[in-house]
């Protein structure tokens, strides 16, 4: 083990020399460098991004009606002077005038909140609804009364606007005429992200850096840094050095070293736990995992406390539904599923696939490499042989989606959790199969069940419908919980963070000196 630790460092140290030195710091300088685990991968558009890494930008860069207070899910006003709820089914807002969008693309109107809004519902050439159209799913139109006024008609009640659409990603405001003119897109460079945030996008260099610098027009609260570089570090021990070197001056950092970073000079840690959801996931329309004993044999041959041990050591907690505690709709009474390898061995037996062969998918980092690995070794002495395919996040993220997911056998999938379980469970209903439904599961029952907790502003009910759906997801055993994780960063002590409490996203343009 001593030797393994010295290598490790060792190769963390000579992989941190691309990052360079004498970095200009935020308390120097004025630029603030943050290290992220992942570079950004799919377009800078509120429609079609990816995950958090896009979001993150685009928050700092095309604000919308209202944004989250710095770490918090609670929202206060961005870009608008007034909103609030008329009526279950309609919000009226009043935009700030003189809000103005880069690159003279002139002053942001009710007629782009419109717009921003109303193309989430629309379908793109092939007759298909963006990866993020449930966030609008309840939106029925956006009418413009006024310059700067407007109402959004919902069909129905939808408390997840006000927590996961409208103050996030999805309800950014961008400019018509430059996403008609090639904006919003990173796989035709320039990159051009057109916004009316405290951040102007300025720089990114696939695989280096992503820079954001001061909007010299911007009519809020002076931000407190000329510009903010994103370096994506997947490995933890070279952004740990990097920050202990002050090449960055905030980085996630491994939960299990949060101690020893914190006794670090002039650094402080933010630790919490997650909401997040990492899972093993089974594709049912894919022989022969459409045979439930199948799938059930994997579930039984796994035991889950082991597999985090494994990928989180003791930095994580064990999860047994999607939703995680706090949430509406945790499901505090879930089966909390051991492990009988003699049951799988008899499930495979009756479905006469002893010696059964698969292939699980997952992304290169470690805490997934290390989970995949006992889950390999789990399932070997259940009696199925199964290769590892690790793929780097590039095409990870694009193995489950379209054709190419019907050929998905097992995959270890993590996804970002927020404040709403909307937002958790949209991804799993049938609409989703091709886009983030990898497992493939199509139930009417879920779907409806979904719909319903989701057009309702009773807690209760909501509550209810939630863990219906979640015991219809347990009945498929298509999803193996794994763990919600546990999240850990490491700052500068002259720094303020706004990380948002699950953990992942950031509000970039809230990060404040201390």
């Amino acid at each position: 083990m001593r030797r393994r630790t010295l290598l490790e460092f060792a190769a963390a140290a000579a992989a941190l020399a691309p990052l360079g030195a004498g970095a200009q710091t935020a308390a120097g300088g004025g630029t603030l460098t943050i290290g992220t685990t992942r570079d950004l991968q799919g377009a800078l558009d509120p429609l079609t991004r990816l995950s958090s890494p896009e979001g993150n930008v685009l928050k700092a860069v095309c604000p919308g009606l209202i944004e989250f207070k710095p770490a918090s899910f609670e929202w206060q006003l961005a870009l608008a002077k007034s909103i609030g709820q008329e009526g279950d089914n309609t919000i009226a807002f009043e935009l700030a005038p003189g809000h103005q969008f880069t690159e003279g693309f002139g002053e942001v109107t009710a007629e782009d909140v419109k717009f921003s809004f109303e193309r989430f519902r629309q379908k793109d050439a092939n007759g298909k609804l963006g990866a993020y159209a449930a966030d609008w799913e309840p939106l029925d139109i956006v009418e413009v009364t006024g310059k700067y006024t407007g109402k959004i008609r919902l069909k129905a009640p939808s408390p997840m606007l006000w927590t996961t659409v409208l103050p996030d990603t999805s309800g950014c405001i961008i400019s018509r005429k430059a996403l008609e003119q090639g904006a919003y897109r990173t796989d035709k460079p320039p990159v051009r992200v057109i916004g009316a945030g405290p951040y102007t996008f300025a720089e990114w260099v696939p695989n280096q850096r992503t820079v954001l610098r001061a909007n010299p027009d911007w009519k809020g609260a002076t931000v407190p840094f000329r510009e903010i570089v994103l370096r994506p570090i997947r490995d933890a021990k070279t952004a740990e050095l990097a920050l202990r070197s002050n090449e960055l001056q905030f980085s996630a950092v491994d939960p299990q070293n949060r101690m020893a970073i914190g006794k670090v000079a002039d650094t402080k840690v933010l630790s919490h736990d997650g909401i997040n959801m990492v899972w093993l996931g089974i594709n049912v329309e894919k022989k022969p995992f459409n045979d439930l004993r199948v799938r059930q044999a994997i579930r039984e041959a796994i035991d889950v406390n082991q597999v985090v041990e494994g990928g989180w050591n003791a930095s994580a907690s064990r999860a047994d539904g999607p939703l995680a505690p706090g949430l509406v709709g945790y499901w505090a009474d879930a089966p909390k599923y051991g492990r009988d390898v003699a049951k799988a061995r008899r499930l495979l037996q009756d479905a006469g696939l002893m010696g059964l062969s698969a292939r699980l998918t997952l992304l290169n980092m470690p805490s997934y490499t290390n989970a995949a690995v006992v889950i390999q070794s789990q399932l070997e002495e259940a009696g199925m042989k199964i290769d590892l395919d690790v793929q780097d996040s590039g095409s990870f993220w694009s193995a489950g989606g379209g054709e190419r997911g019907r050929d998905l056998e097992l995959s270890l999938q993590r996804f970002g959790g927020k404040a709403d379980p909307a937002f958790q469970m949209q991804w799993f209903v049938s609409a989703q199969i091709g886009q983030w439904n990898w497992e493939r599961w199509n139930d009417p029952e879920f779907d409806m069940l979904v719909h319903e907790a989701g057009a309702t502003n009773d807690p209760a009910m909501r509550e209810k419908l939630y863990i219906q759906a979640q015991q219809r997801m347990d009945a498929s055993s298509a999803f193996i919980w794994l763990t919600h994780e546990t999240w850990s960063y490491g700052f500068r002590d002259w720094l303020k963070p706004a990380v948002l409490p699950n953990g992942d996203d950031m509000s970039l343009g809230s990060f404040t000196r201390s």
